[in-house]
């Protein structure tokens, strides 16, 4: 990153700078530089210094957190306006340089964000379902898993579950905090020795795994990923597994259809790749492979605005264009509204948002630590995707833009057979 000049220093307001400022910079620069600090005042107080390519600096806040190195004038258009989607496009595309920590640098960056970009329009929560194939579901796949597993493994826990830890005491560590959860899952599934289970989307085993060391059932295992295939299956067979679970690379919608094959379902952080419009012939899908008195239990993340719209101030943009391609994420009711659709009733909702922005955070925390290492993993873009998009995701989830839920789901109908949970919830908290 480059070295910060000090030449200047300006902490009051745009009409406060003496006649010279800019004087090295052109008149278009001067107009840019303008739009950018017109309607900040010392209310804004927001924590970032911008400092400029002629040596000029500009507090924002009184204590600013983050330093954003502007090296020429047309560094200030990824400012117009500062959306999330254009602020992160300058720095990931090595236009900005950026001093200070990643939680750090997205709270500046939201905070400016909310008081100079609309939350309407192109920036407002957008409802725009997109056309997904099987082409396209496999290739959104690729981009975002197949970075590599050595690139997963610097911040991942040991077992490198990607997706929301479970935290029943708020001090458990990451890798505690992962293996929670995967109980938490195979408790509310009531999975028994013996019993066949499908896991759906099984990234690297680690859920497979479990149900078949400490539950002893017989499982299936299925992504889309080639890098995730491999090292599940390496896992499995260190793990001497092999005759107990089935590690895939397979379409969960190439699994044969005859009714009653799984005593229990999963499907964990893979739902928010099947489409809005597709939800309904996903959840009926999954209720062809479950046989009558199975359990289902979907694990994903969802929208907070009702109508299913992106996250706000260009965050859901960035996402689409650099992270999760052709991915998107209902609003809870959505897709509790498809499952009934789809012939599931849901037996029990429940809302981990709060588990995901601190399983974020740790993440973001390893990715910090390990940046030497990361690096020099990947491109210099790639690296500075993922800084921005963990520590992103921590604060959206963190502002309630994101949540994510588990339901827990069996067939629908009259018949008791169907539905075989207790009537309460204490057998999942033993």
């Amino acid at each position: 990153m480059s070295r910060i000049p000090s030449t200047l220093a300006m902490p009051g307001l745009a009409e406060d700078y003496p006649d010279d400022f800019l004087a090295s910079s052109d008149t278009p620069a001067k107009g840019l530089l303008a739009r950018l600090l017109h309607g900040l005042h010392s209310r804004s107080d927001i924590p970032l210094r911008v400092a400029l390519w002629n040596g000029a600096i500009y507090d924002l806040g009184a204590q600013p957190k983050v330093t954003v190195h502007l090296p020429t004038p047309k560094a200030l258009q990824f400012f117009l306006p500062p959306s999330l989607d254009n602020l992160a496009e300058g720095y990931v595309q090595g236009h900005l340089n950026v001093q200070g920590t990643a939680r750090d640098v997205v709270e500046a960056a939201s905070h400016l964000a909310h008081v100079k970009v609309p939350i309407k329009g192109q920036f407002g929560r957008i409802f725009s379902p997109r056309q997904h194939d099987r082409q396209k579901d496999a290739s959104a796949i690729e981009q975002h898993y197949d970075v590599s597993n050595d690139f997963y493994s610097q911040w991942l826990d040991k077992n490198m579950v990607y997706s929301c830890a479970y935290f029943p005491e708020p001090n458990l560590t990451l890798e505690q905090a992962q293996t929670a959860k995967l109980d938490h899952i195979l408790k509310k599934i009531m999975l028994q020795p013996g019993e066949r289970l499908l896991d759906i989307g099984c990234g690297w085993g680690a859920l497979a795994i479990r149900a078949a060391q400490k539950y002893g059932a017989k499982v299936v295992g299925v992504t889309l990923s080639q890098n995730q295939y491999a090292l599940a299956k390496e896992r499995v067979a260190e793990e001497g597994l092999t005759d107990e679970v089935d590690i895939r690379l397979e379409d969960y919608r190439d699994i044969a259809p005859y009714a009653g094959q799984f005593d229990k379902i999963t499907s964990v952080g893979m739902f928010e790749h099947v489409g809005l419009n597709h939800l309904p012939m996903y959840f009926a899908k999954i209720r062809s492979l479950l046989r009558d008195g199975g359990l289902v239990l979907n694990h994903g993340i969802t929208s907070t605005d009702p109508n299913s719209g992106s996250s706000p101030l260009g965050a859901g943009r960035f996402i689409e264009k650099y992270v999760f391609p052709n991915g998107e994420v209902p609003h809870i009711s959505l897709a509790l509204r498809s499952m009934q659709e789809a012939g599931l009733e849901a037996l029990d909702v429940e809302c981990l948002r709060r588990h995901y922005a601190k399983t974020l955070l740790h993440w973001s925390d390893n990715y910090e630590s390990h940046s030497s290492i990361l690096s020099g993993l990947v491109s210099d873009t790639t690296y500075r995707i993922w800084r921005v998009y963990l520590a992103g995701c921590a604060h959206a989830f963190a502002q309630n833009w994101v949540s994510i839920y588990q339901v827990l789901a069996c067939k629908s109908g009259v018949l008791p057979v169907l539905n075989p949970t207790p009537w309460s919830r204490a057998y999942m908290y033993p």
